[in-house]
């Protein structure tokens, strides 16, 4: 994801149940967070960030990495590529999870892009990260999933639907207890974004995804269906999610 608490916010229920079936986690932020504070300059804000993202990925003993970009600075561009694609090879994750192409700001829909063309460039032998040594070329494409957006809304206000809804009731409190550890979001996010409490915001959002299959909270998807990437719905089929095929 872009930010260091973006996963917490927008899949961590789905990670915390695909842990429960086996799969090892790995959240990885494009960024530090370093201009996610009006109170800290961006090396101060970042350290507090790297160890909040730290803590609330120990909360489900998962990994947490982050790959050093900058804020509002996340570009299509080689060296993102590059460090993504090394990501993908080291990790070789069977499911990886991004944000939406259609998101409010372009820190996720660059993220999204990136993260895209990394699954697909990870399995090419000859695609050249330039690290020495680097990871070999991955054995095949990941499935990928695309979390639903902020809201649930592009940048017009317009809903963009998900085809896949996880029910993460049951795992509500965790995920709660995850994203709490980012404390120092709290006063950013009023002051920024207009969210004057950022875990009630979590809750609306799942709310919403909920209402759409008739639990009480969820999480939204859209899986990357194009070739060649893997068509079987990985998560669904796992968590018994509740998909709309387009």
């Amino acid at each position: 994801m872009a930010h260091p608490d973006d996963a917490e916010m927008f899949c961590a229920g789905t990670l915390i149940k695909l842990q429960d079936h086996g799969f090892e986690v790995f959240i990885a932020s494009m960024t530090p967070g370093d201009c996610g504070s009006r109170e800290y300059n961006a090396v101060e804000i970042s350290r507090i960030r790297l160890e909040e993202g730290r803590h609330a990925a120990a909360r489900i003993k998962a990994h947490y990495l982050c790959l050093d970009f900058r804020d509002l600075q996340i570009a299509y561009d080689p060296p993102a590529i590059k460090t993504v694609v090394e990501c993908v090879r080291e990790i070789r994750p069977e499911v990886v999870i991004t944000h939406s192409p259609r998101d409010y700001m372009p820190d996720h829909e660059f993220t999204s892009l990136v993260v895209r063309n990394a699954c697909f460039a990870a399995s090419a032998p000859n695609f050249d990260t330039g690290r020495r040594p680097g990871a070999a070329a991955a054995e095949r494409i990941p499935h990928l999933y695309y979390a639903a957006p902020a809201a649930g809304t592009g940048i017009f206000g317009e809903p963009i639907a998900s085809s896949l809804h996880i029910d993460i009731s049951d795992v509500i409190g965790l995920k709660a207890d995850m994203l709490a550890e980012h404390k120092s979001q709290r006063e950013w996010l009023r002051a920024q974004h207009g969210m004057d409490e950022y875990i009630e915001e979590m809750r609306r959002w799942s709310t919403a995804q909920g209402e759409a299959i008739g639990v009480e909270f969820a999480e939204g998807f859209r899986q990357h269906l194009g070739h060649p990437y893997p068509r079987d719905d990985r998560i669904g089929d796992l968590l018994g999610g509740s998909r709309k095929r387009d």
